[in-house]
């Protein structure tokens, strides 16, 4: 058990005589306590004022000054007026010079000799109130600090909810504005037949589910990062191809913004060990607040360079810029740079803290600067180096003829997302059988067993996990490719995916290209095998969709 420790308790002799100092020292020594011995009035006064005494005992006839008027002057100032005296006399006190001692603040008269147990008894009681007075100090200054903690938090917590306010706004203002796109274009759709009006109405609700992907990814994103669980996979490369891609993701808002951008290598042969697809997410994610938040027609520059040691890459804007006080924040998870929602031009206030989180995993760092508001801003990324340089294995092309020979089944409730997935799997040559339910897709897969097979999730009745794992046990479906679709993202979700035997878990909306990228794991079968199947004509299969 830890002993409390306790400030020391000061108490004062004054006396002129030396010999009597040495004998109160002597009957008043005890641990904690400090005696501050002085031989006239004026010492006393200095020790007064150099420390925080918690007695004072005083002979009374000294020469110069006597203990009276050393009594006085210590009522007469504000740090000694409180400190209690024990006159100490040798003739005794008669009863005009107890009064005048009591006015000038004595608690009590001891004659000499002293009689040590009395002495000790009176000293002890100071002592103690002393000791508990320092006590009573501690306990209200941590009480103090305990109080204006909890100001604190209650700022913080009041901020804090201020900001989640906001964010809900924002986020219900950022998914309203997709599915009015949406909406819009559908009705298009629905009532002009004109090849025009149906190309626009077809790229509104691509650009449109981007956004939304954009959106949730961000979300999932920023709250893997908070539970550290989200994952890259790094290797050396040229951050060339980086940029591309993110220039590629932008290209359609900045031709929409009709702002010049200017790309600018100047990184040379240097590589980089990063994940390429988060680092693309970085890059992409400062051109599009760039773009966002400057005027149409505005320039952007995008620069990468060498800088002491490591790769610096720059995004450069002449947007609405960034207030002094705003810039300490701008990472902070919520945090807009401009409050108000009138002038709001898209986004969730999250993009920047995923930024920065994303760079800091890589052992990165990022800056912003801005000379103030419409003044245009500068986001700058450092990378470190790669120490290495790594084959670069050119991923295969995607085409029909790949999967020529490959049997697919999709598993979904569904019927608009089963038809769909099924339609996009047969543009690139696969043979596909479609099911809508649990017991249904056992039975195809029983009757015709496939090459891979994309079972959703949700489904009601028997859930894809139990659907992955009744597959499993059919003998002829020990090496199908089984993928989870699913809507479904965190990393627990994984998990379970691969406990009941999926090989892959994908989140709707599923990208083409990740999609086929893992399609092409799938295993052909066996050259001249046969096996029972159904009819996979395109308008049955529609059909039993529908």
């Amino acid at each position: 058990m830890k002993t409390a420790t306790h400030a020391p308790v000061y108490f004062l002799m004054v006396d002129d005589r030396e010999e009597n100092l040495v004998a109160l020292e002597a009957l008043l020594r005890r641990d904690g306590l400090v005696l501050l011995p002085a031989r006239s009035g004026p010492e006393g006064l200095e020790l007064l004022l150099r420390h925080d005494v918690a007695l004072a005992l005083i002979d009374v006839q000294m020469p110069e000054m006597d203990g009276f008027e050393l009594a006085e002057l210590m009522r007469g100032m504000e740090r000694t007026r409180r400190v209690p005296i024990i006159f100490l006399t040798a003739g005794g006190a008669d009863q005009a010079r107890r009064f005048r001692g009591y006015e000038t603040g004595a608690v009590d008269f001891l004659n000499k000799p002293l009689e040590p147990d009395v002495l000790r008894g009176k000293a002890d009681v100071f002592f103690e109130l002393a000791r508990q007075r320092d006590e009573l100090k501690s306990a209200l200054a941590e009480n103090s600090r305990l109080l204006e903690q909890t100001r604190r938090h209650a700022r913080a917590l009041k901020e804090a909810d201020r900001l989640k306010d906001e964010f809900l706004a924002v986020l219900a203002h950022e998914l309203r504005n997709p599915l009015a796109a949406v909406s819009n274009a559908v009705q298009v759709w629905k009532r002009s037949d004109r090849a025009e009006h149906q190309q626009w109405a077809r790229r509104v609700v691509e650009n449109q589910i981007k956004t939304f992907s954009r959106l949730i990814d961000d979300l999932l994103d920023v709250s893997r990062v908070n539970h550290g669980k989200i994952r890259i996979q790094r290797r050396p490369l040229d951050p060339g191809p980086i940029l591309d891609g993110a220039v590629a993701a932008v290209a359609p808002l900045i031709e929409e913004r009709r702002h010049e951008l200017t790309v600018e290598r100047l990184h040379g042969e240097a590589l980089v060990d990063v994940d390429p697809v988060r680092i693309e997410q970085v890059v992409a994610n400062l051109l599009t607040n760039a773009a966002k938040y400057s005027d149409d027609g505005s320039k952007v520059r995008l620069v990468s360079r060498i800088e002491a040691g490591r790769l610096a890459i720059s995004v450069q804007d002449q947007g609405i810029g960034i207030a002094p006080e705003q810039l300490p924040r701008m990472f902070d998870l919520f945090a807009q740079g401009d409050d108000s929602l009138s002038q709001s031009e898209g986004g969730l206030g999250i993009g920047l803290t995923l930024v920065k989180s994303l760079v800091e995993l890589h052992g990165g760092a990022i800056e912003a600067r801005s000379e103030g508001a419409g003044r245009g801003s500068t986001f700058t990324v450092r990378l470190p180096l790669a120490a290495a340089v790594a084959d670069a294995v050119p991923e295969p092309a995607v085409g029909a003829d790949v999967f020529h020979r490959l049997r697919a089944l999709v598993v979904d409730d569904n019927a608009d997302t089963a038809l769909g997935l099924s339609r996009l799997l047969q543009f690139h040559g696969f043979d596909v059988a479609t099911a809508r339910d649990g017991p249904a897709a056992i039975a195809l897969a029983r009757e015709r067993p496939p090459d891979v097979a994309l079972l959703d999730v949700g489904m009601p009745g028997m859930d894809g996990f139990e659907v992955a794992r009744a597959i499993r046990r059919e003998p002829a479906c020990r090496n199908v490719r089984l993928i989870a679709v699913t809507g479904y993202g965190r990393d627990e979700d994984r998990a379970r995916a691969r406990a009941a035997g999926f090989d892959e878990h994908l989140t709707k909306p599923v990208d083409p290209d990740l999609l086929l990228a893992s399609l092409r794991e799938a295993r052909p079968r066996a050259e001249g095998e046969e096996l029972p199947g159904l009819d996979s004509n395109q308008e049955r299969q529609d059909q039993n969709l529908l």
